[in-house]
């Protein structure tokens, strides 16, 4: 008898049917957000920033994938799949760039958004780590999985990079509406992210993670410092914090799989913030994501593997050959956080 095979198991274009339907779920509710916010809501970019953001995204994410493949002797993997697995492959890269065009302003300038989205995107080909993917498979030809979150990466870089360029207004979500809607668009974004997120993707852990972390240490604050409380919960009320806690920090790929780990993920990073907003560090929820993906990955680095180099990926001169793919049975294979 075969075996059967894995839960989620890959198909050719990438994704499993999980997380296939929670990207399109990001990327419809995504875009109805940003469609709103320059009709109804009062976003305060540029009309061309999310246009300009998706297409920056989708195309360096074409470029990208298209000199892997070409490095590692392998066929891309937009080719040969049906259309709806091309969307799902270049959908992540769409998400990223409507998120960065919507978090960021620029005043009239569009590059720093472009600049933003090349370094989020880049970076999920940049920086890897050899271990199986939240599909179950391992990176095949491809060197491993990222483990940067891309959106607060590419923000974090320009923010520091121009000092000019800021964080978009968190009145901006709410500035065309008043009375109840001040209440209703925080929660319906909120709603949209855990709706594509927690369900299909089995981030909910991590949310609740994140929101409680979040209050736990503006309660620490108010009480042990000299911050208000109410003042200190207060982002949790806005639009900002719902985009963040729905879509930035649940992004399925760079985030933990296990309930625990997502739990102690999103505690850390509130954890982290609130010490970056206690020495008066600016664009506090990026850069902690940023600290805690970066931890993420020294922790398991320093693992011990039996005083043995982390063996990776061997290059094979033929793609048929058992050698040119990473081992299951490799210590990085068994590795999670």
């Amino acid at each position: 008898m075969s075996a059967a095979p894995p839960p989620e198991a890959a198909k050719p274009g990438g994704f499993g049917p999980n997380r296939s339907r929670a990207l399109r779920r990001s990327a419809w509710s995504l875009t109805l957000i940003t469609v709103l916010g320059h009709t109804v809501l009062g976003f305060e970019q540029s009309p061309l920033a999310p246009v300009v953001g998706a297409l920056t995204g989708v195309t360096t994410e074409f470029a990208l994938e298209t000199v892997e493949a070409w490095a590692w002797r392998r066929p891309a993997r937009y080719l040969g799949v049906p259309r709806d697995r091309v969307a799902d492959f270049f959908l992540p890269s769409y998400i990223r760039g409507l998120l960065c065009a919507m978090l960021l302003y620029g005043n009239g300038h569009l590059m720093p958004i472009v600049l933003a989205v090349l370094v989020g995107v880049g970076s999920t080909y940049l920086f890897r780590v050899r271990a199986p993917e939240p599909t179950g498979r391992t990176g095949g030809d491809a060197p491993g999985v990222a483990f940067l979150n891309p959106v607060a990466f590419g923000i974090v870089v320009v923010l520091l990079l121009f000092p000019w360029v800021g964080l978009a207004p968190a009145y901006q979500f709410t500035a065309w509406v008043s009375g109840p809607f001040d209440l209703i668009v925080p929660l319906a974004v909120l709603a949209g992210g855990v709706a594509a997120n927690a369900g299909p993707a089995g981030r909910l852990p991590l949310v609740l993670g994140w929101a409680g972390g979040f209050a736990l240490q503006a309660c620490l604050r108010g009480g042990l410092g000299d911050v208000s409380t109410v003042g200190a919960l207060l982002p949790m009320t806005g639009a900002a914090f719902a985009l963040h806690t729905g879509y930035v920090i649940t992004d399925p790929g760079t985030s933990p799989v296990r309930a625990r780990d997502q739990v102690v993920f999103g505690l850390a990073t509130a954890a982290v913030y609130g010490l970056l907003v206690q020495f008066h560090i600016v664009f506090g929820p990026f850069l902690a994501l940023v600290i805690v993906c970066a931890g993420r990955e020294l922790k398991r680095l320093r693992r011990p593997h039996g005083g043995q180099p982390m063996p990776g990926p061997i290059r094979s001169s033929t793609r048929s050959e058992p050698s040119c793919r990473t081992s299951l049975n490799a210590p990085e294979a068994s590795t999670r956080w």
